[in-house]
């Protein structure tokens, strides 16, 4: 953990004469969060107390994720030592005036009004097709890492099934499936939760037939 200024309040170090060692004490200090970092899950704060300094790499508690750790929010930062600014831990984020707010809820599924995103889509046998399932009318904002889903398909042949998969996953038979169809012209019904890619686009593959798909979503994981 870094720094861009020397102390956080220059005011604060006493420099004894007599080499006496310094009294470690807490103490929670506000900032401003201008940058966090997933990967690491660290930020860089600006106190504001003592606005020239921005303290690089602070650890961050494991409960905020980048749905609350977001750019000019409000921060509380715990220093485990008053003299040592990089002994330390972000322990919560809140909101700055407008800014800070996560739109919508994070962390937590949101049920919205059911919303049929497509009606009978014709994909043809061994075919894969892609849909779009944010934005709109949806009720499903974008930035949703998931969606809540009801679909059904028919087919003219015994057997055929379909998979639903987060658009381009390598391994399309890895995520949900319906099927397979125990006779012709019949039709399958199933719900789930799913996963969508960074634009919110899911992939749906037809086997063993040509299948008409019709998908619903009421529901998404933010």
């Amino acid at each position: 953990m870094t720094s861009q200024h020397s102390s956080l309040h220059p005011h604060s170090r006493s420099h004894s004469n007599h080499g006496q060692q310094r009294r470690r004490q807490e103490i929670i200090k506000r900032g401003i969060m201008t940058q966090f970092f997933p990967a690491t899950y660290t930020a860089n704060i600006l106190i504001m107390e003592a606005t020239a300094t921005v303290i690089q790499g602070v650890p961050v508690a494991c409960h905020l994720d980048g749905t609350s750790a977001q750019l000019n929010t409000l921060c509380a930062v715990l220093f485990f030592d008053e003299q040592n600014y990089t002994d330390a831990v972000v322990l919560a984020v809140y909101p700055n005036g407008s800014q800070g707010i996560p739109v919508p809820a994070p962390g937590r599924i949101v049920f919205v009004n059911s919303y049929q995103q497509f009606q009978s889509q014709v994909i043809n046998a061994n075919s894969v097709s892609t849909f779009t399932l944010t934005g709109g009318s949806s009720g499903i904002p974008a930035g949703a890492l998931g969606v809540l889903y009801k679909a059904f398909f028919s087919s003219p042949s015994a057997g055929a099934y379909i998979q639903i998969a987060p658009h381009g996953a390598s391994d399309i038979g890895a995520y949900a499936s319906i099927g397979n169809l125990p006779s012709a012209n019949g039709t399958l019904n199933s719900i789930g939760t799913l996963q969508v890619d960074a634009a919110g686009r899911i992939d749906i593959k037809a086997n063993n037939g040509t299948c008409t798909v019709t998908l619903y979503t009421h529901g998404y994981v933010f």
